[in-house]
């Protein structure tokens, strides 16, 4: 009988810390889930949010036309591009960082239209088939990406590519130096569905590049030469909506941001 009531405390015992533990879980669920983005990056550790939620101020524009090409909706910067607006359609932080960390979350709403996508090897190169033709496969596509220090040539990729997000295609298409291209390609696909959100942290310093994409590191001190020494954070225009032929282009800013934060090192 002794044995049977020991046996009954060390079951009572056991299910008193599993709930107990559950009950810790719950909770750091629960403040996880209640706390402030802000409360993430405090200004006391030199975050900086560059996007309030609320508005576009503390961005600008390069034409009055591109405020009808950005907005703010239900919290995020929301892009719905229009092919028919010329000149530079970008959005621009005020701004202007030198060596930082920054922190961006975005998605791409949907894809449209058809885009040709070339096969990027991981050295960079494009695979190419009997007679030296980039090899493409066609499919509905979406297109943004985010300039550092407000360099076009700088640009990380946001896109639909099999290669993944978090190329720097302004240098990987320098075929002069392979170790520059092959470093500015991603070592991983690390982006989630389209629809979902996804989180880069970018690291810059001098001419040195890291990128993890939702915690996964996908450049490791890649090199910028040239990259200039400060710049403004550039949200990119691509593409749009021709509505002469009522048509998407496949490579089309379908995209939104939330959650912009920067430390200056």
């Amino acid at each position: 009988m002794k044995h049977i009531s020991d046996q009954s405390k060390i079951r009572s015992i056991i299910l008193d810390r599993v709930l107990l533990c559950t009950a810790s879980l719950f909770l750091i669920l629960i403040l996880g889930c209640t706390s402030s983005d802000n409360e993430a990056f405090p200004e006391s550790q030199g975050w900086v949010s560059l996007f309030n939620g609320k508005d576009l101020t503390g961005w600008g524009f390069k034409i009055e036309g591109a405020k009808d090409i950005w907005s703010v909706k239900d919290g995020v910067i929301d892009c719905e591009p229009n092919l028919k607006m010329e000149g530079d359609k970008n959005i621009w932080s005020s701004k202007e960082l030198k060596d930082f960390t920054l922190h961006a979350e975005w998605r791409l709403k949907r894809t449209e239209g058809i885009y040709n996508t070339p096969t990027v090897l991981p050295d960079g190169s494009y695979l190419l088939d009997a007679v030296g033709e980039k090899v493409t496969t066609p499919s509905p596509g979406a297109d943004s990406g985010i300039y550092l220090r407000g360099s076009s040539k700088a640009q990380l990729n946001i896109w639909t590519w099999p290669i993944g997000s978090g190329e720097v295609y302004g240098y990987r298409n320098n075929q002069k130096d392979p170790l520059i291209r092959a470093g500015v390609t991603p070592k991983v696909n690390a982006d989630n569905p389209v629809g979902e959100w996804n989180t880069f942290h970018v690291t810059l310093k001098g001419d040195r590049l890291t990128v993890d994409l939702n915690g996964k590191r996908v450049l490791d001190n890649a090199q910028l030469p040239g990259i200039p020494e400060s710049g403004p954070i550039v949200l990119q225009h691509h593409g749009g909506y021709d509505s002469v032929k009522q048509e998407w282009n496949g490579a089309s800013s379908l995209v939104q941001f939330r959650n912009i934060y920067v430390k200056e090192l």
